[in-house]
């Protein structure tokens, strides 16, 4: 037995190329993370699309198989499930467009309704339950040395993975071998890929650490990717995103307190500008710079100027290259 679509959390098992058997296992039995095989029970919404392995966003059909992995999802607006939700009936939704499955218990009314699939079984290789952790990173644990550029948000769809292809870009293009990382959030491929269209060299996101998402016991998720760090060694920057909001449950406050150290320069991306004044409360230190939707005006940009002692761009607008350019070089020369 085969799926018809293995979703982009497969691609650390490279389960696509593989043989695999699908046996059901109790609920008992099921851990975050496990690779379960599952059919898709009615007609998707249009436009509601997965990522296969290589980030490619793929529309699904009734009656397909998908392989995917079970995780938990706290998304502030969008949707809110886990696969401990999961009643006797066995049915699940596709909460990640990378093909995290839990049943949604709190939708947004503005998200688009999930895809919801049935159990059929866990994926087994050898005689095991496949499960990310099983495939995760293993380098040896480290501190990163080179100094990271952090881009935080105040929520999510708050402009963090455009603001980090953008710093991506302007770092390359002034020389710097750049590496990229997305440490938080839930698992989709194609934010940590921006990255790499940008210029990074290498990319890698919690997926890679063996995570569907970051909404696991803290010492857990430092655990995990800690090795993530040990592969960014021989860049000359990081540009670090954390995905949601460093107060939200995706461990976002122990990135923070993992790379302190090596933080020159950080970037809060906005949803608007008051959220700006909760991050800095919460914190206790303004970012060097805002960026995000907030950004998108120039009402926007002067009050963020007003309540915060630190500066706002709007990163998408070709004149704020410069100004952008002159942030980060100086903060990497102080560095």
């Amino acid at each position: 037995m085969h799926a018809d679509v293995h979703t982009s959390v497969t691609r650390i098992a490279d389960l696509e190329q593989r043989s695999y058997d699908v046996e059901p296992r109790p609920k008992s039995e099921w851990w975050t993370g496990d690779y379960v095989f599952a059919r898709v029970t009615q007609r998707p919404n249009p436009g509601v699309r997965v990522e296969n392995p290589q980030g490619r966003r793929v529309e699904l059909m009734e009656g397909e198989t998908i392989v995917g992995a079970l995780g938990t999802r706290r998304a502030t607006r969008e949707l809110v499930g886990s696969w401990q939700d999961v009643d006797d009936a066995g049915l699940l939704d596709i909460m990640t467009g990378g093909g995290v499955l839990g049943r949604v218990t709190s939708a947004s009314p503005f998200s688009q309704t999930p895809v919801e699939v049935e159990y059929e079984g866990h994926v087994v290789v050898d005689g095991d339950v496949a499960r990310m952790s099983d495939y995760g990173l293993t380098a040896t644990s480290a501190t990163p040395e080179p100094p990271v550029v952090l881009v935080l948000g105040t929520s999510m769809s708050a402009g963090k993975t455009m603001t980090g292809r953008v710093i991506t870009r302007v770092l390359v293009e002034n020389g710097y071998d750049v590496a990229a990382c997305k440490l938080t959030g839930a698992g989709t491929y194609g934010d940590v890929l921006s990255m790499e269209v940008a210029g990074a060299d290498p990319i890698y996101d919690f997926v890679d650490a063996g995570l569907p998402t970051t909404v696991v016991p803290e010492d857990t998720f430092r655990e995990a990717v800690r090795p993530v760090f040990a592969r960014l060694q021989e860049a000359d920057v990081i540009v670090a995103e954390v995905g949601a909001s460093p107060l939200e449950p995706y461990n976002g406050e122990a990135v923070v307190d993992m790379l302190e150290d090596h933080v020159a320069f950080t970037v809060l991306c906005a949803s608007d500008p008051y959220a700006v004044v909760g991050i800095e409360e919460a914190f206790g230190h303004s970012p060097d710079l805002v960026a995000g939707i907030t950004t998108n005006t120039t009402a926007g940009v002067d009050l963020v100027e007003e309540l915060v002692d630190c500066s706002a761009l709007n990163v998408q607008n070709e004149a704020a290259k410069e100004p952008l350019e002159e942030h980060l070089l100086e903060a990497l020369t102080d560095a």
